[in-house]
């Protein structure tokens, strides 16, 4: 029989028997087929819900982000913008009224040289303003061209800005979690697509309301029909817009498991477990799964789209036919001359052009409007979410540290993580956080050390409360070793030296220290290029590390870091026992006589005990709440305590009879 023994301590077997669920009615692998959409969904939902003029009127706010976000990035550029289409509109209605001169001047009486010498001044005006109108819009282009990408890197800068400062605690949450995916991609892309859109409808309205006005100006009746065929556009814009986005929301949790199923699928780190659990075709069809209802929800979508335009192109139809019509009675009862009712057809056909390439335009920046709520929610709620600065600033080596009457819930949980947790640590001391999987360990070190707050209670530097200090302050005084460490995409030196940069480090004795007592120096000996290995397999010529090796890495850089307060969550759960032995004994060094400064505050979580011995004081938690507190001896000494229970279920692995 092969075992293989993790290290954590094992839990008492239930009474009842566990019962596994049965495959075969499963309705869905991957989250649930039912799963409730995210909490931001709903504003939207209401805006779905809303008429067609109500949401109309939300489109100036869109118009004013991307404006804002312009005239903040690149003023100039934006209003040069403004006036380059403000005057390719004023050229189309100049050709349009020098066209109607072209036309008087052919058709007057007369023989034809003459007629034709007599409209070369028209004809001259009309060339000009096609090459006016040419120019300018190559000028529109190069400003665009200018002005988009600006805008963009802000629109970037600011969501990564609000997301940098976000509490830790926002991370727990789901939702957030894919507020942060739309807003970060749909949402600055679309950023992109309504500054190019807001653009070109700004361009096409003002042709477009220049070729209406030429007309009214020719014979007023013209203008009020040509504008039925504006109306049925525009409403089969809006309305198809609508459409889509009430089908996004639809599948908004469709498509939120099937983002999860491409990266089951397609990333390196489940290569492994996919090949050894023949995980293949199990993931494969359940991606079709979801996809089919993604697929017939977009065929629907095409097909309620599609009778929409059809609908919107008869009235538009309908609307061009009236205003022929009533050109044509207009030519009829002679009131108004040839000449004008060729112009009014040149006009009228530079009106259409114009009022298809305006709603076009008004159609993607009324979407873009929609998703743009992506972008500014994630803004909102991000910033929502970080903490206030209040100049209030931590202790830099604090003397005690102190909870008082401390619970914490997490989102969304049913019940306490910890619960009336009252617990006090003096500077230079090791503590250890002792107890079985789910009791709280690794919770309270995120509230000692201020990466989180408590729901309530107090925790307490010296005199200052971390709810109450910058959070810079707080977390610029603690180091954390975590039993899984990030696996930056950078060189090993990089890796280690990144929680500290700044650091001065000439003759790199700090470097030396920490690399031997956490085993690195192995590590770092034995990759191709050395220190300035890259550790990711992302980049051609990385280097990837085993699950040890790397949490060496992780344990040299919080040794590197060299704060005050250092907590080691599981720092060796994947190390040997000689190595496991070299990094306890480096860490108890290290905490007892920090470099160039008073003792070191540590505390340690880890399930294997006889790690425990040389500690100051040991904490056993259990459900939440302390449950016993003391050195080895002590605890060890009482009889029926936990800790004593936990150690003598490891100890007997070892003993023999």
């Amino acid at each position: 029989m092969l075992v293989l023994y993790a290290g954590d301590v094992p839990r008492e077997p239930d009474n009842e028997p566990v019962v596994p669920p049965d495959p075969s009615t499963a309705s869905s692998l991957i989250g649930l087929d039912d799963l409730e959409p995210p909490d931001w969904v709903t504003v939207d939902e209401q805006v779905v819900a809303a008429n067609l003029w109500r949401t109309l009127r939300g489109m100036p706010r869109a118009v004013r982000l991307v404006v804002g976000l312009a005239w903040g990035t690149a003023r100039r550029l934006t209003l040069l913008a403004a006036i380059v289409q403000v005057l390719s509109g004023c050229v189309t209605a100049f050709g349009l009224l020098a066209t109607a001169n072209v036309f008087t001047s052919l058709l007057e009486a007369g023989p034809t040289p003459h007629r034709v010498v007599a409209s070369l001044p028209a004809i001259a005006l009309v060339v000009g303003s096609y090459a006016a109108r040419a120019l300018l819009d190559g000028i529109v282009a190069a400003v665009q061209g200018a002005l988009v990408p600006r805008v963009r890197h802000a629109a970037r800068d600011a969501v990564y800005e609000a997301i940098v400062e976000v509490d830790l605690l926002a991370w727990e949450d789901a939702d957030f979690r894919e507020l942060v995916r739309q807003g970060a991609q749909t949402g600055v892309s679309r950023v992109e697509t309504a500054i190019r859109g807001t653009a070109d409808v700004t361009s096409s309205l003002v042709s477009m309301v220049a070729a209406v006005a030429t007309v009214g100006v020719l014979n007023p009746w013209l203008a009020p029909v040509l504008l039925i065929a504006a109306a049925a556009d525009g409403w089969t814009a809006m309305r198809v817009a609508k459409l889509g986005y009430e089908s996004f929301l639809r599948i908004v949790s469709q498509d939120m498991r099937r983002y999860v199923l491409e990266r089951l699928i397609g990333e390196r780190d489940l290569a492994m477990e996919r090949h050894a659990l023949t995980l293949h075709g199990t993931l494969l069809a359940e991606d079709r799964r979801i996809s089919s209802g993604i697929t017939a929800e977009a065929v629907a979508l095409a097909r309620r789209q599609n009778r929409v335009r059809m609908a919107g192109r008869a009235l538009a139809g309908l609307g061009s036919g009236a205003a022929y019509t009533v050109l044509g009675v207009l030519l009829y009862v002679g009131a108004m001359p040839l000449a004008l009712a060729a112009t009014a057809v040149v006009a009228m056909r530079t009106a259409s052009t114009a009022l298809a390439n305006t709603m076009q335009g008004v159609n993607e920046l009324f979407e873009d409007s929609l998703y743009l709520g992506f972008y500014r929610r994630l803004l909102a709620d991000a910033r929502a979410r970080s903490r206030p600065r209040t100049g209030v600033i931590a202790p830099a080596d604090p003397s005690v540290i102190r909870l008082e009457h401390v619970s914490f819930s997490y989102p969304g949980a049913d019940s306490s993580a910890l619960t009336d947790v009252d617990l006090t640590i003096r500077r230079g001391e090791v503590v250890a956080l002792v107890g079985q999987n789910g009791s709280g360990k690794s919770t309270l070190a995120m509230l000692l050390t201020g990466l989180y707050r408590p729901t309530t209670g107090r925790v307490l530097w010296d005199d200052v409360d971390l709810a109450s200090a910058d959070a810079e302050s707080v977390h610029s005084r603690i180091a954390v070793i975590a039993q899984d460490p990030a696996r930056w995409p950078m060189s090993a030196a990089s890796n280690v030296r990144v929680g500290r940069l700044e650091h001065d480090d000439p003759d790199g004795q700090r470097w030396a220290s920490v690399l031997r007592m956490s085993g690195a120096d192995e590590v770092v000996a034995a990759l191709p290029h050395g220190p300035q290995t890259v550790l990711s397999k992302q980049f051609r010529g990385g280097h990837d590390l085993s699950t040890g090796q790397w949490q060496r890495i992780g344990i040299a850089r919080g040794a590197y870091r060299d704060a005050p307060i250092l907590i080691a969550d599981e720092p060796t759960a994947a190390l040997d026992a000689k190595a496991e032995a070299r990094v306890f004994a480096g860490l108890e060094a290290a905490s007892r006589t920090s470099t160039g400064g008073p003792a070191r505050t540590t505390v340690l979580i880890t399930h294997r005990l006889a790690n425990t011995r040389p500690a100051d004081r040991i904490v056993v938690l259990d459900g939440g709440r302390v449950v016993e507190e003391g050195t080895h001896d002590t605890l060890i000494s009482q009889s029926g305590g936990l800790y004593r229970e936990l150690f003598e279920i490891q100890a007997q692995a070892y003993r023999t009879g």
